[in-house]
């Protein structure tokens, strides 16, 4: 897991300059130099999203971007993470990234200008605040040492990761099941586990309905995007269930786990 650190504007320009955008979690994975003016406006969402969650009170919240275009499926965010307030001062998220024209994802700690500071379709931020109990619990997992944060990443991605399985792991399905496991960390130490816990609390996962041209594009076009991993019967009747930022904001408060979300345009 690389260090975070928060980009100071002026580097941000400097870096985007000479570096295409490497990583991949509910963007587009067109390798593009981002322009000035978009770094600007990447960055007045991260330093307003920071003003807003400072005034919040909150230690740690559930962060999510608008990366891409899912309007047609009735989605609004494509990615989310776990964001918490350093004792020095600065936020950081941890969330799953994929990398690029891959099937392998990793996990990285960064700032907010980082987290925003990408190939957005909207510039907007939403987030959860978790209650005390469950900010408590988070925090003290996002202190361990990376090696133990991670221990639920599998590398092998598909961006419709079946919500139940552990063949491939999708970036929102990361952040909810070590979030189950912060919740029970003498008892969750497997992804069946946290999958279990997340059942036990209600949580229910988005039902995507795509058609099997779809799923054969989907397939044969992009590496990770992969559908083997769902049941049969629920594959072949057009059912795929997988985490979505929308599913997760929408079980928080149902679960008594978070408040409801928030949001902030540019």
């Amino acid at each position: 897991m690389k260090p975070a650190i928060r980009p100071a504007l002026w580097l941000a320009f400097a870096l985007a300059a000479v570096l295409p955008l490497q990583a991949n979690a509910g963007r587009s994975c067109e390798q593009v130099k981002p322009t000035a003016a978009l770094i600007v406006k990447g960055m007045q969402l991260a330093e307003r999203t920071s003003q807003q969650l400072d005034a919040s009170g909150a230690r740690v919240v559930i962060l999510a971007r608008a990366g891409q275009d899912l309007s047609k499926y009735g989605l609004r965010y494509s990615h989310l993470g776990i964001a918490y307030k350093t004792d020095e001062g600065p936020w950081r998220v941890v969330h799953k990234l994929n990398h690029c024209g891959t099937a392998v994802a990793a996990v990285y700690r960064q700032g907010l200008g980082e987290f925003f500071l990408d190939d957005l379709w909207r510039y907007e931020a939403a987030w959860s605040v978790p209650t005390p109990a469950v900010q408590q619990q988070l925090l003290a997992a996002l202190r361990e040492p990376d090696a133990r944060l991670v221990r639920l990443n599998v590398a092998p991605y598909s961006i419709v990761s079946y919500v139940w399985g552990q063949k491939y792991q999708q970036s929102n399905q990361w952040a909810i099941e070590t979030l189950a496991a912060a919740m029970e960390p003498a008892t969750i130490g497997t992804r069946a586990q946290a999958q279990a816990w997340l059942q036990f609390k209600g949580y229910e996962p988005t039902t995507l309905t795509l058609g099997p041209l779809t799923r054969l594009g989907g397939r044969v076009g992009s590496a990770n995007i992969a559908f083997d991993d769902h049941p049969n019967e629920k594959r072949f009747s057009d059912r795929i269930e997988t985490v979505t930022v929308d599913s997760v904001f929408a079980w928080l408060p149902r679960a008594g786990l978070g408040a409801p979300q928030v949001t902030l345009k540019l």
